[in-house]
């Protein structure tokens, strides 16, 4: 009888090459550790604090009655967008049903001021609802509005702790504002 060997899938035990290839980024490990419990209520939200300073300081693009939008710090693509409510909740089932109407009408807005800003081949949307569900920020509900391009995917955030950004977080909530009114 031949033994098992990870060549060949026949077991596969921790710490034993299988046939997957891995991307380790151990730099995110405080993130995901900690990063989340680190929002405790409104006093340490960065949702809460940002409509308190000026638009550019915080990032925001365009502000509503019960909900505002603004570019990711840590966007996947340039003019990644967060919608968020005013009102500190966590989960979408918390929303009235006029901060329901107006986060989904900012959210469609967002995906045409970014047409009109940077012609995106699509979009994707999402809300990452709780800590189980991958909200960076589970204590606030926020949706992500991000534009896609084809051939936009790369490696480097993993590998190198970079980001390929063509122009700063502050020159792009410029021209999505811009765009915000004319779209």
């Amino acid at each position: 009888m031949n033994e098992p060997s990870w060549e060949t899938d026949d077991f596969v035990l921790p710490g034993v090459p299988d046939a997957f290839q891995r991307l380790w980024t151990p730099h995110r490990e405080a993130y995901q550790s900690k990063g989340q419990d680190q929002v405790t209520g409104q006093h340490d939200c960065p949702f809460c604090a940002a409509p308190e300073r000026s638009d550019e300081d915080s990032l925001i693009v365009a502000r509503g009655q019960t909900c505002y939008v603004l570019l990711n710090l840590y966007p996947y693509n340039p003019g990644h967008l967060l919608v968020c409510p005013y009102r500190h909740v966590p989960d979408l089932t918390d929303l009235t049903e006029e901060e329901s109407a107006e986060f989904t009408a900012l959210s469609q807005q967002s995906m045409r001021a970014l047409r009109e800003e940077s012609n995106p081949a699509g979009f994707n949307l999402g809300i990452n609802q709780g800590k189980v569900g991958g909200a960076g920020i589970a204590a606030h509900l926020h949706q992500h509005v991000i534009p896609r391009w084809s051939g936009d995917t790369n490696f480097l955030p993993i590998v190198a702790r970079t980001q390929a950004l063509s122009v700063t977080l502050g020159e792009i909530r410029r021209l999505v504002a811009e765009a915000w009114r004319d779209a």
